[in-house]
């Protein structure tokens, strides 16, 4: 087993005081645009960022074979289903309905899960520490990567609906049963609050799975830890018998975002939604820091 370190300079006459190497900035090493380009490359951001782009032409394709006597379905979902052919907007919002419970949640647990463990899991990691990159830097970076390439799916697949939604069935009212019909500018308005506050929302998964990813070796296991953990927050969100201890989940505000869309506005659970998630993200990115920082690192 062979611990790494950080240490940035071997005290040589080439070196400072501080026994650093002469011009060695640890602030400068790893930059943002190399690891973005990095991780661009790799099949499994190609293939995700794909996948959102193709999701909403499977599901306009969908509704083109639908019948029309068909109930859709009860509650929200059905009324959803039943506005979703009625304009752009509505088959936007459609389309981010039916993801945001499970398919962006893998998405965003794929992007920052994968981010350290698969580096352990290639035994890369060690090399990357010993350029020297300092382990807080590197995992910022990696961080910071990961929550644009997730932002950028959030983006991806709203962009893509809306284009096609508005090319299909036209720029039309937005329409819900729970607000009155909106005018195509003001309901754009509220759709782009709505990715916002899923954003939020996601910033949980993010944590818990950056977590995972510099606690175990297993990239599957941080990606698939961090989504099971958020179903099993679901879960447990919907037994009434926990009674007030429901509110601590981080899954509990989840869909508090259907309160944009209702007239007059609701905000009340889109804010606490805001700060639990921001909490909890904190939280899990604060023990994640600490974590790495600490681990001996032998992969």
């Amino acid at each position: 087993m062979v611990r790494t370190t950080v240490e940035p300079g071997t005290g040589d006459s080439g070196g400072t005081p501080s026994g650093a190497a002469a011009g060695y900035r640890p602030f400068a090493t790893l930059p943002f645009g190399a690891e973005f380009r990095r991780q661009a490359s790799r099949r499994r951001t190609q293939l995700a960022l794909g996948f959102l782009v193709l999701l909403p032409l499977i599901i306009l394709i969908a509704f083109q074979f639908g019948s029309d006597d068909d109930d859709n379905g009860r509650g929200e979902f059905g009324s959803l289903v039943e506005f979703a052919t009625s304009g752009g907007l509505n088959f936007t919002l459609f389309t981010l309905f039916v993801s945001a419970s499970f398919l962006l949640v893998v998405v965003v647990a794929l992007f920052c899960g994968d981010t350290v463990a698969s580096e352990a899991s290639w035994g890369s990691l060690r090399y990357l520490l010993a350029v020297p990159v300092p382990r807080a830097r590197l995992l910022a970076v990696k961080l910071l990567v990961a929550l644009t390439y997730s932002g950028m799916a959030l983006l991806l697949l709203a962009g893509t609906a809306l284009l096609l939604g508005t090319v299909r069935y036209g720029w039309e009212p937005l329409r819900s049963t729970v607000a009155a019909e909106l005018e195509p500018g003001e309901g754009l308005l509220r759709l782009l609050a709505v990715l916002g506050y899923l954003a939020v929302v996601l910033l949980v998964v993010a944590g818990l799975a950056v977590l995972l990813s510099v606690s175990t070796d297993a990239a599957l296991g941080a990606v698939g830890g961090a989504v099971l953990l958020w179903i099993l927050s679901s879960i447990l969100d919907q037994i009434t018998a926990l009674g007030v201890l429901r509110t601590f989940l981080p899954t509990h505000y989840s869909t508090a975002w259907l309160g944009l869309l209702s007239t007059p506005i609701q905000t009340d659970d889109v804010v606490r939604g805001a700060i639990s998630a921001i909490s909890y993200a904190t939280l899990f990115w604060g023990l994640a820091f600490w974590r790495f920082t600490r681990k001996d690192i032998v992969s």
